[in-house]
């Protein structure tokens, strides 16, 4: 076997364990997000929605689906890395990867990888569940799959820099809780930036999240508040820095080493 192969055998190896390791555990990883998420369709869709009306022309539960579908690749993606890293962290087993014969950019690539898997898996857990509320329509393929897979890249490599530089477990909470859920509710999804004023509507062009709302919205609706080519411009560039960083954080073994 030469020596890509081995990479390859390696990041087979590490995306396996990643997978059974929220598998294994499905009830806790895969049930409680199509639970919320149906709260929300009932709550957001179908009681406060019917008083709503039509939002850019749609009704209001098939304007927020998209939202709400990315809302969960992008908690879970981000959780799935961030707990997974700082366990192996954590248990010490990081090391015996740090100085196995292996390119830190497969390590990185495993466990991100292993994030993705769960955020396109919850995704589309609840891309079914909203079928039972709307009949969702799909404009664009190409544009749904590739933002939701980039989306989900961005926050796995978010995920993976967070559990680098937590000390306890609660660390790995702290940016879900007071970084990630503001921007989520305040980046469009329940709401189009066209009912904001113009001051706040270039305020909320500051928030990320807003462009993959709106790009994943463009994919289903066709409609989106920002450019779609700006939207994809802004992934590629979240993708290349945190990839950066995390490269940069497990080479020098910042956090990671005793």
């Amino acid at each position: 076997m030469n020596l890509y192969g081995l990479y390859w055998t390696a990041f087979k190896s590490l995306l396996t364990k990643e997978i059974n390791r929220f598998t294994r555990i499905w009830v806790q990883t895969l049930v409680p997000p199509a639970i919320t998420m149906t709260l929300y369709f009932i709550i957001f869709g179908s009681l406060i929605g019917s008083r709503i009306g039509e939002m850019n022309g749609f009704s209001y539960m098939e304007y927020i689906v998209p939202g709400l579908i990315m809302m969960s690749v992008i908690t879970n993606s981000y959780s799935n890395v961030a707990s997974s890293f700082f366990s192996a962290k954590f248990q010490r087993n990081i090391e015996e990867l740090l100085v196995a014969p292996v390119p830190n950019y497969v390590i990185i690539a495993g466990f991100v990888m292993g994030g993705v898997v769960r955020g396109l898996l919850v995704g589309t857990i609840v891309t079914f569940v909203s079928l039972f509320f709307v009949d969702l329509q799909l404009e664009h393929w190409a544009v749904i799959i590739a933002t939701v897979f980039m989306t989900s890249v961005v926050f796995s490599l978010g995920g993976l820099i967070n559990a680098v530089y937590a000390k306890t477990f609660d660390d790995i909470s702290i940016i879900p809780t007071f970084v990630l859920t503001p921007l989520t509710y305040l980046g469009g999804v329940f709401y189009s930036l066209s009912l904001l004023p113009e001051f706040w509507q270039s305020v909320s062009k500051i928030n990320p999240i807003v462009y993959m709302v709106n790009a994943f919205r463009y994919g289903f609706l066709g409609v989106s508040d920002v450019g779609i080519v700006t939207s994809f411009g802004v992934l590629l560039v979240f993708i290349v820095v945190l990839y950066a960083v995390a490269h940069h954080l497990v080479t020098k073994g910042i956090g990671l080493r005793s």
